[in-house]
């Protein structure tokens, strides 16, 4: 037998070795292992679990200093007090904040305090009279941080509201009703279509820093804000003073859900803006009117945006910055939000897979709103005569676009699209909504087929 120099017989073990190594490492039982303390594992668990409740927090609590604006400047906290309780009015009674849409997070109450409410809501019922018409309550509610959305800051042992401030809670969460209506646990992400953000605005004692900033009066200014209505805000009034429609109705859109955005790109309602990261900034900058740093040279598009521009709300600079640090947590938190799924009955089992076909095929539904995402994966963006509307609100956006809505959560008509579909609830149902499509695609679905997609719309 021929001996095997030395230099291949080596080379000919470190490839058996490495054919075994590999082989055990490829074997059809191989699974990849988990992440271990000692190889970034934990640190990566906890930075996730970190993130999530710090974003949780920043979302639910974080005013961002925004009390220097609702307090300092407008004064809201003395209409909420009243003058019995040093401020000015008559003051926000429980009931009043209700019916204004305010929301109350049950597991904030003392017990004392939530036994009162439901033996006054009780009381209020046979009397008409209770604590529930009493603004020092609303007060007790305040400073145990029960009303979402909103902080109140006390002084002289708690005795006197001398500010308050408010969170992204405010517009994008909800409550269960597990105690009374408006009253029950969170459900982060919610859009609240009961707020009347506009009404209660109207209610502050000092208006000056929108007559400014529109260059309007007091009375045009709370014109504006009383035309939004349940579940509205006008995010671009600050930039363009836009104020009504051509047709006359406001330019206020609805409160969109903050559930169900992982992936999905330009998430407001109008195109260009830019992601949720962008969003979060804008809003807590310049519509919560919080401290930090804000930049977008494009609101200094004088033609488009008159008031941005004049007033140079795209460079906004706060040396005390209370946003800048919290954004990346509250973008997690966001994304983590997970999109509600229908309850049982919420739609029919039967008809919901003939829909998925209609939707996949003949309807074309699919073609935008891409599943699972809802909306494609990418430049989500379609100009008005795409879709078979006006332009008006497309115009306010930078890209003169409608953003394609990922479509979620459309059983629920009683919370979460509680005012219709489309930027402004111009539909009043998902029926009007497919006949829409129906007549601008020239799609000529039956009544059966259009019942079929409206009740697959449902379960998704």
């Amino acid at each position: 037998m021929k001996r095997v120099p030395t230099f291949a017989y080596h080379r000919l073990l470190t490839l058996v070795w490495m054919s075994i190594v590999l082989g055990g490492c490829t074997g059809p039982g191989m699974q990849k292992p988990e992440a271990t303390d000692d190889d970034g594992g934990r640190s990566l668990r906890e930075h996730a679990s970190q993130m999530l409740a710090e974003g949780q927090k920043i979302f639910r609590f974080d005013t961002f200093g925004s009390e220097a604006f609702w307090g300092g400047s407008v004064k809201l906290h003395q209409a909420i007090a009243g003058a019995a309780l040093g401020g000015v009015g008559p003051g926000l009674s429980p009931k009043q904040a209700l019916e204004l849409g305010l929301k109350v997070d049950v597991t904030a109450l003392p017990k004392a305090l939530g036994d009162v409410i439901q033996a006054a809501a009780k009381d209020s019922a046979k009397t008409g009279k209770g604590p529930l018409d009493d603004p020092g309550v609303t007060l007790a509610l305040l400073k145990a941080n029960a009303i979402v959305g909103v902080t109140g800051f006390f002084a002289n042992d708690g005795k006197t509201l001398t500010s308050a401030g408010i969170q992204c809670a405010l517009c994008h969460s909800t409550v269960d009703d597990a105690l009374l209506p408006g009253i029950g646990r969170r459900l982060d992400g919610w859009p609240n279509r009961d707020l009347n953000i506009g009404a209660i605005v109207a209610t502050a004692p000092d208006l000056s820093a929108y007559t400014r900033m529109l260059q309007v009066d007091e009375a045009t200014v709370k014109k504006v804000l009383n035309s939004w209505g349940p579940g509205k805000f006008d995010a671009e009034l600050n930039l363009d003073g836009k104020a009504f429609r051509p047709d006359g109705k406001s330019a206020a859109t609805l409160n969109p859900a903050a559930f169900g955005l992982a992936g999905v790109n330009n998430h407001t309602w109008t195109g260009a803006w830019g992601t949720v990261s962008y969003w979060n900034a804008y809003v807590a900058n310049l519509e919560m009117h919080g401290l930090g740093n804000f930049y977008d040279p494009r609101l200094d598009d004088a033609a488009k945006y008159p008031v941005a521009a004049r007033t140079r709300q795209g460079h906004k600079q706060d040396a005390d910055d209370r946003i800048t640090a919290k954004l990346p947590a509250l973008h997690y938190y966001q994304l983590s939000l997970p999109v509600p799924k229908p309850p049982s009955g919420a739609f029919d089992a039967t008809a919901a897979p003939r829909g998925e076909a209609l939707f996949r095929g003949k309807a074309k539904c699919a073609t935008c709103h891409v599943p699972p995402l809802f909306t494609e994966p990418g430049w989500n963006l379609h100009k008005a005569e795409e879709i078979g509307i006006d332009d008006f609100q497309a115009k306010r956006a930078p890209d003169d676009r409608y953003r394609t809505a990922s479509l979620r959560a459309l059983w629920d008509m009683k919370k979460i699209h509680k005012g219709g579909f489309y930027h402004d609830g111009r539909f009043a149902t998902l029926r009007e909504v497919v006949d829409h499509y129906d007549r601008h695609f020239q799609i000529r679905m039956s009544e059966q087929e259009k019942n079929d997609l409206v009740e697959y719309l449902k379960s998704i």
